[in-house]
């Protein structure tokens, strides 16, 4: 199996509204939680209790319709609100990263790593020291991961940030934006990944759900090309709409019951016909 390190902030963790975009079940989507590898469901990231949709789920899902005989899992590490002197080496949340991505090198192959970071160092200057600290976080991790040569994809701050709610104090995001962008030019193996048309939630700093569906498929169009996304994807509003109509297998189908059955929303008796219906249509 392949797998995908997540690090960040909650952009990366995702903050996208739930119920504001049809459900991504495959059972070639896996997760890494408390040290198993279990199917994907939204949210991945538990950093918080509020935690909603993000970038990788899409990402994952056009993985797996390119490559239809493997299976990919997350590595969900990112941590809402984090700085990036947060991520310094020794920091408490590189120590995590790099400690659940060396778990799941037991069982995987570690093939890239999406960072979307900023928001919080988007004031007070911060910018002028970000180039240097992200330098070291990524030397950082590819050294303690022996992998040298492993893809970075960097994802661009929102163009809506320093204007309303939480995203008003992040008046210097274009600046970060220009750092991330010059690390992803200059450093071998890392990709810049626009924000181009992409929308907020009301809070005005996190992404909404169906932006970070879209953000995704950029994130993989950087991925599987190894070069800068910096224009919107033609495909983008297309691939939301088929991808809301893919069939699921039965087993994806068996799952989805189970979550319904286990939240309260069928009783047992429902459960059970509706299982039994999905192994005999197999």
């Amino acid at each position: 199996m392949k797998s995908i390190l997540l690090i960040g902030q909650s952009n990366m963790a995702g903050r996208g509204f739930i119920e504001d975009v049809p459900p991504i079940y495959n059972e070639r989507i896996k997760m890494l939680r408390n040290g198993r590898w279990q199917m994907m469901a939204e949210p991945l990231n538990f950093d918080r209790h509020i935690s909603g949709i993000g970038p990788a789920a899409s990402f994952a899902q056009i993985w797996t319709n390119e490559h239809p005989e493997e299976s990919i899992g997350l590595i969900p590490c990112a941590e809402g609100g984090s700085s990036i002197d947060e991520w310094s080496p020794d920091g408490p949340l590189t120590r995590h990263a790099v400690s659940e991505a060396e778990f799941a090198m037991e069982t995987s192959e570690i093939i890239g790593i999406l960072w979307h970071q900023g928001e919080s160092d988007s004031f007070g200057e911060r910018y002028k020291t970000y180039e240097n600290k992200l330098l070291s976080l990524f030397q950082h991790l590819r050294e303690e991961l022996n992998a040298p040569d492993i893809p970075i994809i960097i994802g661009e701050l929102g163009h809506y940030l320093g204007e309303d709610g939480f995203g008003k104090s992040a008046v210097e995001y274009q600046q970060i934006n220009k750092v991330l962008y010059k690390v992803a030019s200059e450093e071998t193996d890392c990709f810049f990944v626009t924000s181009k048309n992409l929308t907020a939630n009301p809070d005005g700093i996190h992404m909404d759900a169906v932006s970070q569906r879209k953000f995704g498929l950029r994130y993989y169009e950087a991925f599987s090309k190894r070069e800068n996304v910096l224009d919107v994807l033609d495909m983008e509003q297309t691939w939301i709409e088929k991808e809301a109509k893919r069939a699921l297998t039965k087993n994806e189908s068996i799952f989805v019951q189970s979550t319904e059955f286990a939240l309260g929303r069928l009783s047992f008796e429902e459960f059970m016909e509706n299982v039994s219906k999905i192994n005999g249509n197999e």
